[in-house]
């Protein structure tokens, strides 16, 4: 069974930076495409930004330029460096990744890291 466990959210005033890290552990063969959702209180889960194994990125438009999305394969991690950040950032952070198992491939996703940017 596949796990992602996120870490690195935190408290954090406007303008300052912060960086998500998730790492997946369990069974897996091959680690591909990887997300970044957010939930913020009262809102449904967006996306935040996605990288595909080929290398393409898919973000939101309101972090253009600010975030930056990353993988490492062989550590079976990924990270989101977010830069600038703003009140309307604060959320709860999902990671998603697509792996494959001793089988198949599959989607999994982690419990959340919450980050609160104040004012």
């Amino acid at each position: 069974q596949v796990q992602l466990v996120e870490s690195g959210g935190g408290l954090v005033q406007a303008g300052e930076s912060l960086r998500l890290s998730c790492a997946a552990s369990g069974s897996i063969s091959s680690f591909g495409s990887v997300a970044w959702y957010r939930q913020a209180p009262g809102k449904q889960r967006e996306l935040v930004e996605s990288l595909s194994d080929s290398g393409m990125t898919n973000y939101d438009g309101s972090v253009k330029g600010r975030l930056t999305i990353s993988k490492d394969n062989a550590k079976k991690t990924c990270n989101l460096q977010m830069n600038s950040l703003k009140c309307e950032a604060t959320a709860v952070y999902s990671c998603q990744a697509t792996v494959k198992g001793a089988a198949a491939w599959g989607t999994s996703w982690g419990k959340g890291s919450q980050v609160t940017v104040s004012s």
